[in-house]
C-alpha cells in the first residue's frame, strides 16, 4: 500500500510542533488503519527536535521562495502551519504572503490533493465581536502580522485549501497569550470590565488533533475547503480564564472589578509595551462561532476550553514568573 505523504511547514513552532507530535501519534494510535503508513516531510530552516519524529526533513526557508522548489514532490497533503508574527511589515509579508504564494504554487505543480492552511481570527481586527460566523463582519486587520496573514489566505484559498482561523491558542509553548495577560494584569490588577468579556480560545493539542484529522480524512471529505473558524465551540469568559490561571499560580488572583474605560486609563498611565488593541483582544468580546469544523473533522475537543490549564501551568509559571507570591 502506498504511504500517505504529508508535508508540514512550521514543525519547529508552537502549533506546528504540536501537529507533528499528533501525526507521529497517529502511526501507533487506534485511528491508524491496518497496514496504513504515514510519511511526514518537515520543511524548514532547521530539523525538528523533541517535537515528534519526521520521516523526512527538507531544508528550506519560506522567506526565500526559490528554496521551496520540489518540497511537495510526491505529496498528498500540505499542512502549512508556518507564519511570522512581527511588527515588521516586510518581514511578515516575506513569509505570510510571498512565501505562502510560492508554497501553494509548489503544491499545485505537484498535484497535492489536500491543503490545510493556518491563519488567525485576528484578521477580523478590532471588536467587539460576538458569535459571528465566517466573514459575517468584514476583516479589518490592524497589525502587520494580521494584514499579511489575511493576504496569505487568498493564495491558500486559490489552491483549494481549508483555511483555519483560531482565536487565542493556549498551552505548553505559548509565548504570547498568557504572557500578555500577565503584562495586562500587572498594569491593571483587576477583573477588566468585571471579567464579563468572552473570547474564542483553543488548546494547542486540540487544534493539532483537528489539523491532523483534516489531513488524514479519507477521500474528499464533505465540508473541506474554504475558511473555517477553529476555536473551541464554547467561548471563554475572561474572568473564568483569569481565575483558572490564578488557581494554578500562573497569574495573581484579582477580585476588584473595574469598568473598561478606567482599565484603559490605567493601561495608558503605566506606559507598558501593550497597545489598547492588544489589551482589548484578550479582555473584551472577541468570539466566533466554531462548531462546524469540529463536525467536519469528526472530533470533539475537551468539554471545557479551560481543561488544558493544569497540564500547561508549569510551562506558564516558568515563562511569566508569576508563581511566587503572585
Amino acid at each position: 500500500m502506498r504511504p500517505l505523504r504529508v508535508v508540514l511547514t512550521g514543525a519547529t513552532g508552537f502549533i506546528g510542533s504540536a501537529v507533528l507530535r499528533e501525526l507521529a501519534a497517529h502511526r501507533t494510535g487506534e485511528d491508524a488503519g491496518p497496514g496504513e503508513r504515514l510519511v511526514v516531510r518537515a520543511v524548514g530552516r532547521r530539523r525538528p527536535e523533541g517535537a515528534g519524529p519526521a520521516d523526512e526533513w527538507v531544508r528550506a526557508d519560506i522567506a526565500r521562495p526559490r528554496t521551496l522548489r520540489g518540497v511537495c514532490e510526491g505529496a498528498d497533503v500540505l499542512l502549512h502551519m508556518a507564519a511570522v508574527i512581527s511588527p515588521d511589515e516586510s518581514e511578515c509579508a516575506a513569509v505570510n504572503v510571498e512565501g505562502t504564494a510560492a508554497l501553494m504554487r509548489e503544491a499545485a505543480r505537484d498535484g497535492v490533493s489536500r491543503v490545510v492552511h493556518l491563519s488567525t481570527a485576528a484578521v477580523y481586527g478590532p471588536g467587539p465581536h460576538r458569535g459571528i460566523g465566517v466573514n459575517e463582519v468584514v476583516p479589518a486587520p490592524v497589525s502587520p502580522a494580521s494584514r499579511t496573514r489575511l493576504a496569505g489566505e487568498t493564495h491558500a484559498l486559490a489552491a483549494g485549501a481549508t483555511v483555519l482561523r483560531p482565536g487565542l491558542v493556549l498551552g505548553r509553548g505559548d509565548r504570547w497569550v498568557v504572557p500578555l495577560l500577565a503584562q495586562c494584569l500587572r498594569a491593571v490588577p483587576a477583573l477588566w470590565d468585571g471579567g464579563r468579556g468572552r473570547v474564542s480560545a483553543v488548546a494547542v493539542d486540540d487544534l493539532a488533533r483537528l489539523v491532523a484529522r483534516l489531513a488524514l480524512a479519507p477521500g474528499r471529505a464533505d465540508g473541506l475547503g474554504g475558511v473555517r473558524h477553529a476555536s473551541h465551540p464554547r467561548p471563554v469568559r475572561v474572568g473564568d480564564l483569569l481565575r483558572t490561571l490564578a488557581r494554578y499560580d500562573v497569574l495573581p488572583a484579582v477580585t476588584a472589578e473595574l469598568p473598561w474605560r478606567e482599565c484603559l486609563e490605567r493601561l495608558r498611565a503605566t506606559r507598558i509595551p501593550v497597545s489598547e488593541r492588544q489589551f482589548a483582544l484578550v479582555a473584551t468580546d472577541h468570539w466566533y462561532r466554531s462548531d462546524e469544523i469540529w463536525r467536519v473533522a469528526g472530533y470533539s475537543p475537551e468539554p471545557s476550553p479551560l481543561a488544558w490549564v493544569e497540564d500547561a501551568a508549569p510551562w506558564y509559571r516558568s515563562v511569566v514568573g508569576a508563581g511566587v507570591g503572585g
